[in-house]
């Protein structure tokens, strides 16, 4: 996973640097065997359970600022969506530079049947409330606004604004992904269906 999200990044004409963050000297030796050693091993503080990827990126922002060296912003690339269509990258950096946004993600379409304005919450009488805060729900699949959900894939942020404690500050622009390469591994099932989509994508 990690080799594939190197590789990614290493076609990208428009990053001016990439960074491996880890605390596992396994993953370390991998990221170098692709062709970029780590400049640290990340304090065990930044690697627990409970860890936030925000963390992370702030934590490598300040070594990065302790060596003198500053950037404008940081591109976040999660090695468990490894697959990436080619170009997605600089596509997404040139829109975020364009869009003047606080941060970029990457996004997939929402099925309609589980857009927001067809969702519905508890309310404190145990009945159900639209979770949009609607009064009537809208009526026609037609008339629902497009809806979409981040998809792991993508994450660019402003420097000041992490820093600031956020990936997204005020304005969120976004590039929608192919969902020909999508998928977040997190269980043994997604590791299956990665192995499969390997067969049908080129990379």
């Amino acid at each position: 996973m990690i080799e594939y999200t190197i590789n990614a990044a290493k076609e990208s004409k428009l990053l001016t640097q990439i960074v491996v963050s880890t605390d596992d000297e396994e993953i370390a030796i991998a990221a170098e065997v692709a062709g970029y050693k780590p400049p640290f091993i990340r304090p065990a503080e930044f690697a627990q359970d409970a860890s936030t990827s925000l963390e992370v990126v702030q934590h490598a922002i300040a070594f990065f600022e302790s060596q003198h060296i500053f950037f404008d912003a940081v591109c976040l690339l999660q090695p468990t969506n490894p697959f990436r269509e080619k170009g997605s990258i600089d596509i997404a950096i040139n829109k975020f530079i364009d869009s003047g946004a606080d941060c970029l993600v990457s996004v997939l379409p929402i099925p309609h049947e589980y857009n927001p304005h067809w969702a519905f919450e508890e309310d404190a009488n145990g009945f159900l409330k639209i979770a949009t805060g609607e009064e009537a729900i809208i009526p026609r699949r037609q008339e629902l606004p497009n809806a979409f959900h981040r998809d792991g894939s993508i994450y660019i942020s402003k420097t000041a604004v992490i820093k600031k404690g956020s990936f997204y500050g005020k304005s969120i622009a976004y590039i929608e992904s192919n969902p020909e390469f999508h998928v977040n591994i997190d269980t043994m099932k997604d590791w299956e269906t990665a192995e499969k989509l390997l067969t049908q994508i080129h990379l």
